[in-house]
């Protein structure tokens, strides 16, 4: 029998209390942790182990034995598709956050309240639908025979040959990820403190002046946020470019899709590709994190 002094009930109870304060949270962590275990960081593993053995199909065995697939990624041709990607996801990052800052702007500031959640529900009805399907609603649009060409034909207008070409992937890409830029916008200039602009109007600034010495600062983390997960979303897009863009826009996300079930069946080289995109994500990732919750400047 153990003998307990009077004096050590605070220390054990103390103890206790310790022990419950990192117990609880890894008991709330653990479902979240073992699903991310399971579906995140071991597939991760096996692809970069796969990514470090060259040639390799399926049914071979799996022997690290090098970067060669590495070192292949900075081939001219494929380099080639990795900043196209780029080009894409930043240029889609670009027009959503310059279409998608007004109609936030609007909703957030000028609608009345009464009417915010309506619009916000009518302009996100769009991600109800398929991503196939509004591919192919943009195919219907911008084919030659499609309705731009036949409003631009029946104002006498020249025609555009837009689909397969970059541009019509870049129009299919913003339309699909707009909505989420809008809302993250949104949620940032709802909270935009108004008194502030009022004062930066007392003191003489104009308007120009206090957008972009007042308002951006306020909402910068929303900025960053909403630029990263388009850029983000935008960069492993598969559905646009493949649509959209025909053979001349192939990007990592495509070459990544021939690698592992195209006619190459080189699941090295995917892998060392599906690795290479990570390392951008990740690096997208990082700087949000460190940029994203900047204290505004006073």
């Amino acid at each position: 029998m153990i003998n307990i002094e009077k004096n050590d009930i605070p220390k054990i109870e103390e103890l206790h209390r310790q022990r419950r304060s990192w117990l609880q949270p890894l008991v709330l962590l653990a479902p979240s942790g073992i699903w991310l275990l399971l579906l995140l960081v071991l597939p991760s593993l096996i692809i970069f182990e796969l990514s470090l053995v060259a040639d390799i199909r399926p049914g071979d065995v799996v022997n690290p034995n090098g970067l060669k697939n590495y070192i292949r990624i900075f081939d001219s041709l494929y380099l080639q598709v990795i900043l196209r990607s780029l080009f894409l996801a930043f240029g889609t990052t670009t027009i959503c956050l310059i279409l998608g800052f007004p109609v936030a702007y609007w909703i957030a500031v000028v609608a009345p309240k009464r009417w915010r959640n309506l619009l916000i529900l009518g302009f996100v009805l769009p991600l109800w639908t398929s991503s196939l399907l509004r591919s192919y609603a943009w195919i219907t649009i911008l084919r030659p025979s499609g309705l731009l060409n036949s409003v631009l034909s029946y104002f006498s207008l020249p025609t555009l040959e837009l689909l397969n070409t970059s541009t019509a992937v870049l129009i299919g890409m913003s339309y699909s990820l707009l909505p989420y830029m809008v809302l993250i916008l949104y949620a940032s200039l709802e909270k935009l403190d108004q008194r502030l602009l009022e004062a930066a109007a007392d003191l003489g600034a104009n308007p120009v002046e206090a957008f972009f010495k007042v308002t951006i600062p306020q909402i910068f983390p929303g900025i960053a946020a909403g630029s990263m997960l388009v850029f983000i979303t935008g960069l492993g897009d598969f559905t646009d470019p493949e649509l959209l863009g025909g053979a001349s826009s192939m990007t990592a996300a495509r070459l990544v899709y021939n690698q592992f079930l195209g006619a190459t069946q080189n699941w090295g080289f995917g892998s060392a590709l599906s690795m290479t995109l990570i390392l951008i994500v990740s690096i997208a990732i990082a700087l949000l994190i460190k940029f994203g919750e900047a204290t505004p400047k006073r």
